[in-house]
């Protein structure tokens, strides 16, 4: 039986047309659409358990354009985590990821602990532009996990989202453990130099 229940928005970048609403509608309705309807930003949420815990995912889907920068960045200081998506089919997506990240670490600050996957998507397709190796080595520089996804045929779409949740999970543990930590290092603060009577 699940304990307890944590929100977490999570924010999907990417170009426009690079699956990031095929990806959402696949992981919250199971369903793949053909044609492309460019969205400004829609949000969808979706509870799930993990750990033992009832976790509800607010998935904000933003728009592939750069017509809304205040938008980006509103989107970016409210998230908890973030999928950056592009298609492994086309490489000018994935260098456009490059001044998203760079937004986030800018707003975010320190990037320890914020849970990022960078995502290539549509796999299932033949004409690669972006070998897997290339999005590995760019995960690692960025310091975010990794995975490659087909909303298509729905391959890694749930252990994406499983995945990112994970890296929250991750973050709150290590935040928790920090904390009581430093009330424990207080205490001995306050004790030092005190003599105590018996």
């Amino acid at each position: 039986m699940p304990e307890q229940s944590n929100d977490y928005r999570v924010v999907v970048f990417g170009a426009g047309g690079v699956g990031k609403s095929s990806l959402v509608l696949r992981f919250v309705r199971g369903t793949f659409r053909e044609s492309y309807i460019p969205t400004i930003e829609d949000t969808y949420r979706q509870v799930i358990s993990c750990n033992k815990q009832v976790c509800t995912l607010q998935i904000t889907d933003t728009t592939g354009s750069h017509q809304f920068p205040a938008m980006q960045r509103l989107s970016i200081s409210k998230g908890h985590a973030f999928i950056l998506v592009y298609a492994i089919t086309s490489r000018a997506t994935l260098e456009e990821l490059r001044p998203i990240y760079d937004e986030i670490v800018e707003i975010k600050g320190d990037m320890d602990g914020i849970p990022i996957m960078l995502v290539g998507n549509k796999c299932d397709e033949l004409n690669r532009e972006v070998p897997v190796q290339e999005g590995a080595e760019i995960s690692k520089r960025w310091n975010c996990a990794f995975l490659e996804t087909s909303a298509k045929t729905n391959h890694n779409v749930k252990e994406l989202f499983q995945e990112l949740l994970q890296l929250e999970k991750r973050r709150t543990v290590s935040l928790q453990l920090e904390t009581k930590k430093s009330k424990s290092q207080k205490r001995k603060e306050k004790l030092k130099g005190k003599c105590l009577l018996m």
